[in-house]
């Protein structure tokens, strides 16, 4: 088998017969022979044929002998680091984190559930991510299904976030503040228009300085309703018997 000079020279012999270099004369070269060279090599291999396209070759009395032109004449050449091996490629998650098995739902992570509307059970879906988190009901306890029911609750840093979307309702005068036993707490119909529902009834409730919590009815859900008011009734319900375990 020919060497990898053997090889190179071929491959300028041929490349500079016809006066030019292919355009990815060094692409070829390189791909043809990653596998079997060290890191110094690569870089010497790539500055020499980079030559060709660059400049004249400079050849010597001895057939088949190149003379490349100094470090000063050459371009310089960067080397493109190998990909990672597989081995070092962290895993993808599929999933996003979740509370685990929550029996009936009614208690997860920090906050308790004193009442859900009648008929419904939980989803056995959930999602944890560390200061926001949510799970939801619905009617079968298929965790494919759609909700009838979702409460997400913020912690810490992610008050803000919350909060900020609240204030954003008030400035759009959208809304309005509502009392919930010693509590305070604000009411919205949000995500008007979106996939063609009438929006989604929701209820931010303070839970205390470092705790909000999102409590949401789904648009079909909804339906099961006579009116705004019993859907406003039975959300204030819930917010009522909502509790903290700190």
């Amino acid at each position: 088998m020919p060497t990898l000079e053997e090889r190179l020279r071929q491959v300028m012999a041929d490349e500079t017969a016809r006066l030019h270099a292919a355009p990815d004369l060094v692409d070829r070269v390189v791909r043809s022979t990653r596998r079997k060279r060290t890191r110094g090599r690569v870089a010497a291999l790539a500055t020499s044929v980079a030559v060709i396209a660059a400049g004249p070759l400079y050849l010597t009395a001895a057939p088949g002998a190149m003379q490349t032109p100094t470090a000063s004449e050459t371009p310089a050449v960067s080397e493109t680091p190998d990909p990672p091996a597989i081995d070092d490629i962290p895993p993808v998650r599929s999933d996003p984190p979740n509370l685990g098995d929550l029996g009936d739902g009614k208690v997860f992570k920090h906050v308790k559930v004193g009442y859900l509307p009648e008929g419904l059970k939980w989803s056995n879906w959930s999602v944890d991510y560390g200061e926001s988190y949510s799970t939801s009901w619905n009617f079968d306890g298929d965790e494919h299904g759609s909700y009838c029911v979702q409460i997400f609750v913020y912690e810490g840093q992610a008050v803000q976030q919350v909060d900020d979307r609240v204030q954003a309702y008030r400035d759009e005068g959208e809304g309005e503040e509502v009392t919930v036993g010693d509590r305070t707490g604000y009411s919205v119909i949000a995500d008007v228009g979106e996939d063609g529902m009438a929006g989604t009834p929701t209820l931010f409730l303070n839970m205390g300085e470092q705790r909000r919590a999102e409590i949401m009815f789904s648009p079909v859900y909804v339906k099961k309703f006579p009116n705004a008011k019993a859907v406003e009734r039975e959300l204030t319900k819930i917010a009522e018997g909502l509790t903290a375990d700190n």
